[in-house]
């Protein structure tokens, strides 16, 4: 792990010693930050972007395994004013911009779920597939200063497996307005029962298969975390993009057997072309 984040951090270095002429002023994103993909180059109608991203994370969530997986990315996006429309692959939604500091989102999501083969150690044996299923995203950001330097954050994640809520608060770094630059984001996460123990949970059933011991989770605290994006362009077409996440469960969760490790973490890079 710290061999991949070294050589990420190594390679984003490298790109931000290149100032891109590419990045215009009147490519104003519908929001100033990194974290959210922008094709639209401030105009409106349509924009794509296609890419490919490869990420090194941990197998699933708890896990003491990690992978590399290489990910698609980019979205099809349809500006009018202040509205994006959007298809990314495995979400459909929508973000829109109200008052120059609330910016709402919604998006319907596809939860791949978790199998017994994601661990190679044998780990989740006995625990059973989950079954795929789709996910309601609703967030919003509240700017904190005109040029969305800081702002807090929330989200909703519901479906048939729960709920899970996310509040923290931003930091931009960068004077950029086309969505490029460096963002920082400081979270706690809370969850109900039911999407506790979707991940952690192991039922009585389980717990004779797997010989693990039979675990149910409260609704509450989940954990902390950080996560960074980074967002630069190459020229005026090719984008390169990192990210990073680091989650800290809460003691909870850390006593069910499935969690293997303390926390989470992963860490990405990748190139998009813009159309």
């Amino acid at each position: 792990m710290r061999k991949a984040f070294a050589l990420t951090t190594i390679f984003l270095i490298y790109c931000l010693s290149f100032q891109s002429v590419y990045a215009q002023d009147g490519d104003v994103a519908l929001v100033p930050l990194p974290s959210l993909d922008d094709f639209t180059k401030g105009q409106d109608g349509w924009s794509l972007g296609l890419g490919l991203g490869i990420e090194y994370e941990t197998a699933y969530e708890g896990s003491d395994e990690f992978g590399l997986e290489l990910q698609p990315a980019g979205a099809v996006q349809w500006r009018n004013n202040n509205h994006i429309f959007y298809f990314a692959g495995e979400a459909l939604g929508w973000r829109g911009l109200y008052s120059e500091n609330w910016l709402l989102e919604g998006a319907l999501g596809f939860d791949e779920g978790r199998e017994e083969s994601d661990s190679d150690d044998g780990n989740l044996d006995g625990l059973g597939d989950q079954d795929e299923s789709f996910e309601l995203v609703l967030q919003a950001r509240r700017a904190l200063t005109s040029d969305w330097r800081y702002w807090l954050v929330s989200r909703v994640v519901t479906g048939g497996d729960g709920n899970l809520g996310l509040f923290g608060v931003g930091r931009r770094f960068g004077d950029q307005v086309d969505g490029t630059g460096h963002e920082v984001n400081v979270v706690a996460v809370f969850h109900d029962s039911e999407y506790a123990n979707k991940g952690f949970g192991i039922n009585t059933v389980q717990a004779e298969a797997s010989g693990l011991s039979a675990t149910t989770l409260d609704s509450g605290w989940r954990s902390v975390g950080v996560d960074y994006s980074f967002r630069h362009y190459l020229n005026e077409n090719w984008q390169v993009y990192g990210e990073a996440l680091f989650e800290y469960y809460s003691g909870d969760v850390r006593d069910s057997p499935i969690a293997r490790n303390n926390y989470e973490t992963e860490v990405g890079i990748g190139f998009i072309y813009l159309f």
